[in-house]
């Protein structure tokens, strides 16, 4: 029996599996609950016994250590009790759960040409994370970055004027800032704060009572609110202008995945928008960019998948 899960700053998935086929029913645990990940594996075991496990975590993994970057949590593999495990950053799990998706699963944003190199995966949600699948020949061999923590790079005035914005707030300025649920709120605050926008009362009221983050997702995609349009169009074409940049330095010919909680909740906004403008923006290389195939993935359990594949080869 192998245990797979998903650790993220906002929730821990766990799921049992074996021979490749999961058993039983995944669980969900709000991460912010819980002191640690071995509360919540205790928890979800209840007693049974597993040979292998993995977990794909949100944060940099060293020496089968990690400090998950939107938690409080440092997760020891040796502490977890079980007799083989691995920890993989969440990004490498969601790269390895690519082989395991159905066709129906992945939706095709941009054909591009068939063309056989290296791919990529960027995965924006609580956080922004990036991962490279390096083409050897034969197969994709997935690896980690933290490349959503390098910093963001305003392409024009109104992006200067967030970047010092953000400055002052946070002292330093990754594209995670703007890139991610968080990345969505700040930019809209931005636009209040800067008088660019105003403040609706019902807008207010709606922001107070439920994840605020996610009333301007849902209120920008219903064209609801004004402000709210404006704070997504623009978080649509920054996500394109990192994804663009990524794929420059990945040369991520072989194709482009976008994964995440995000992504599959506003791929009618992001067909329609500046996403693939600003994916291909990049002066010289806009025909090569455009050469590349992306697709969505739209199943949120590929991270899972992918930590029960890996454990199977431990």
């Amino acid at each position: 029996m192998i245990l797979a899960g998903d650790i993220g700053g906002t929730n821990t998935r766990l799921a049992l599996f074996e021979h490749g086929k999961r058993v039983g029913e995944e669980k969900k645990y709000p991460s912010q609950k819980y002191d640690s990940l071995e509360a919540i594996v205790h928890e979800f075991l209840q007693g049974k016994k597993v040979e292998k496990a993995c977990f794909g975590v949100a944060g940099p993994v060293r020496n089968g250590k990690a400090k998950i970057t939107n938690l409080s949590w440092t997760i020891d593999a040796a502490k977890l009790g079980v007799a083989k495990v691995a920890l993989l950053n969440d990004l490498e799990a969601n790269a390895h759960g690519l082989r395991a998706l159905k066709k129906d699963e992945l939706f095709l944003f941009h054909e591009g040409q068939k063309q056989t190199g290296n791919q990529a995966l960027i995965a924006a949600g609580t956080g922004l994370g990036e991962a490279g699948l390096f083409w050897n020949g034969k197969e994709h061999i997935p690896f980690a970055c933290e490349g959503g923590h390098t910093d963001f790079a305003p392409r024009n005035a109104k992006e200067v004027e967030l970047f010092l914005y953000l400055l002052k707030k946070f002292g330093h300025v990754s594209y995670e800032r703007v890139v991610s649920g968080p990345g969505l709120l700040s930019i809209f605050h931005f636009l209040i704060d800067s008088g660019k926008e105003k403040l609706s009362p019902d807008l207010k009221a709606a922001m107070g009572k439920g994840d605020p983050a996610r009333v301007v997702s849902e209120w920008g995609t219903q064209n609801q609110d004004k402000a709210c349009v404006h704070a997504l169009e623009w978080f649509i074409s920054l996500y394109g202008a990192e994804a663009g940049n990524m794929a420059l330095k990945f040369l991520a010919l072989g194709g482009f995945y976008i994964g995440g909680g995000i992504a599959p909740h506003l791929v009618d906004k992001m067909k329609n928008g500046a996403f693939h403008s600003s994916f291909t923006d990049k002066g010289r290389f806009k025909e090569l960019l455009a050469s590349i195939p992306i697709w969505v993935v739209m199943n949120d359990n590929a991270a899972l998948l992918g930590a029960a594949y890996f454990a199977e080869k431990l």
